[in-house]
């Protein structure tokens, strides 16, 4: 009989399968792919936050803002990812090493359909524009708390443990937010 697999060992084959797990379900690309949705969460914080206090922001404004800085972070992980893997493997990127940084900063591009769509609707009369980026930023500071709570949750703490997590990443999300808006911009 099989030893009992674990999340860290990585992808399996279903049973009775000939085809090789996709190394890019394993947990550490998954994780990758995690880490870079939430460095994008705390960044578009600082821009939500940033056209929250605009006295006079524009729909255009913030949709070209978000859309901007999910773009930027994006290309330029997407560049230093490609940069680094002839330096770290000395050869550079072939097709694998591509498809791999492409689909692990996907999520710095992911992370502004939230907020593009409050705006959106928001242009389209359903509520402020106001309103919609304050919503954007309380719905990016939950997803912070709730990725603490999964992980505390995966990791096998108990449920107190979890939720302490999840305050944690979300004291961080309120944190980045309020050092926005201590500066004033």
């Amino acid at each position: 009989m099989p030893p009992e697999s674990t999340p860290a060992d990585g992808p399996r084959a279903p049973l009775g399968s000939t085809r090789a797990p996709d190394p890019l379900s394993s947990p550490q690309v998954l994780g990758e792919r995690l880490k870079e949705r939430i460095y994008a969460s705390l960044t578009l914080l600082a821009v939500l936050v940033g056209y929250g206090q605009s006295e006079h922001p524009s729909h255009e404004g913030v949709a070209v803002a978000v859309a901007a800085t999910a773009l930027g972070l994006w290309l330029a992980t997407l560049v230093a990812d490609l940069q680094a893997h002839p330096v770290a493997h000395a050869r550079r990127a072939g097709a694998h090493a591509v498809r791999h940084a492409l689909y692990t900063s996907s999520p710095l591009l992911t992370s502004a359909a939230g907020p593009l769509l409050l705006t959106a609707l928001s242009a389209l009369g359903a509520m402020e524009l106001d309103t919609a980026l304050w919503i954007s930023v309380g719905s990016e500071v939950a997803a912070l708390a709730l990725w603490g709570y999964a992980g505390g949750r995966r990791s096998g703490r108990g449920v107190p443990r979890a939720v302490l997590s999840a305050v944690l990443n979300a004291v961080i999300g309120v944190f980045v937010a309020g050092v926005k808006v201590l500066a004033g911009h």
